[in-house]
Order: structure tokens, then sequence, then C-alpha cells
């Protein structure tokens, strides 16, 4: 196919203001995924918009396998709804307290 770019689950896109940290989440627009690079601001990267990661996750909330997660405007995972973009599904049990939860992204839409 003539007009084939790349496939979907990796997109290169320019870093956005403060450019981004490998490993880290990011919200650009309607997109969200990891960033695979660390890029300064207006530099490509790659950010990776599927798969399951180790995400930072509100401390004091208790996560079983399957629960709906969404992201917070700073880019950390819980399962309250109100306010925050949904972004996945928690793939492992994850304990209250605990920093770090199992999330395998949406591929965004």
């Amino acid at each position: 196919m003539r007009n084939y770019v790349q496939p979907g689950k990796t997109l290169t896109l320019p870093a956005p203001t403060g450019g981004v940290v490998s490993g880290n989440f990011y919200k650009i627009g309607a997109f969200f995924g990891v960033a695979a690079i660390s890029a300064a601001e207006g530099k490509p990267f790659d950010l990776e918009t599927g798969e399951v990661y180790d995400l930072p996750k509100t401390s004091a909330e208790a996560w079983a396998i399957g629960d709906v997660i969404y992201a917070t405007s700073g880019g950390i995972m819980t399962t309250t709804s109100s306010g925050n973009t949904k972004v996945g599904v928690a793939v492992a049990v994850a304990a209250n307290p605990s920093g770090i939860g199992r999330v395998r992204l949406n591929d965004n839409f």
C-alpha cells in the first residue's frame, strides 16, 4: 500500500513543552501512552500507546484485575473516573497502599 505510514501502537510525535522522560506516562491531546525514549521539547519521540506497563498509581487505592483505570492530569493512575481520562485496565492486583499498578493501555480509542 502506498499510503501506509507506520504501525499504530507506536506513534512518533514531537515532545511537548518540557520534553519527555523515557518510561513516563504522557497525555498529548487525545493521545496517551508511555514515552519510549527521553526527548527535549519539540524533538521527535515514540509514544507507546498499547501494551502493559507498571505506572504510578494513587497509593491509597486497592486494584483488582479488570478494574477500569483512569489517568489524572498529573499522570497518576486511579480508579476514579470523575475528571480523569480512561486509559486502560488493571492486569494485576495492586495493594493499598502501593505506588505502582500494572495497566494494559487501551490504544487511545
